[in-house]
């Protein structure tokens, strides 16, 4: 690993079943194909003192069973809820992962949204959110998310 960071994006992913991680890969394809460079990591892996050094992050996660984090998004939420970091000059993407047919319906993603703008961060555009209930595709639905936000954020980093 040399340098601070050798990409634009991280895109950090919590999933339960590998559909996040799905969305994640797709998000950074777009992104790759723009020009901008991207990692992708499981939020399980993303220590939270490493969000200072990351340019733009896009957080991705499912919400699993009633409304909860899922179990590679948990430990990312519990170390900024005990650390506490200041992430004021951070700005964040969001995209979640959800079943309308359950209730608290892209709860997760809400949850880690929320956490990250009360410790500083900016959040950079709306939260994505994919329904699987409405059978639409997840890469799509990730893909035309994610040119919303870069056509948006590219015309003067607009929230």
């Amino acid at each position: 690993r040399k340098g601070e960071t050798m990409f634009d994006v991280l895109v950090a992913y919590g999933t339960e079943s590998g559909n996040a991680e799905m969305a994640a890969d797709d998000i950074a394809a777009n992104l790759d194909a723009r020009g901008i460079k991207t990692d992708v990591k499981s939020l399980e892996n993303l220590n939270v003192t490493e969000l200072s050094k990351i340019p733009h992050l896009v957080i991705v996660t499912s919400t699993y069973g009633e409304g909860e984090l899922p179990e590679t998004t948990a430990p990312f939420y519990s170390e900024l809820d005990s650390n506490a970091p200041n992430l004021s000059g951070i700005t964040f993407s969001a995209f979640g992962l959800g079943d309308s047919t359950y209730n608290n319906f892209n709860n997760a993603i809400n949850i880690v949204s929320r956490k990250l703008i009360a410790l500083g961060a900016t959040q950079l555009g709306e939260t994505g959110m994919h329904d699987a209930a409405m059978g639409k595709s997840l890469t799509l639905a990730a893909t035309t998310w994610i040119d919303t936000i870069t056509s948006n954020s590219v015309s003067g980093h607009k929230a």
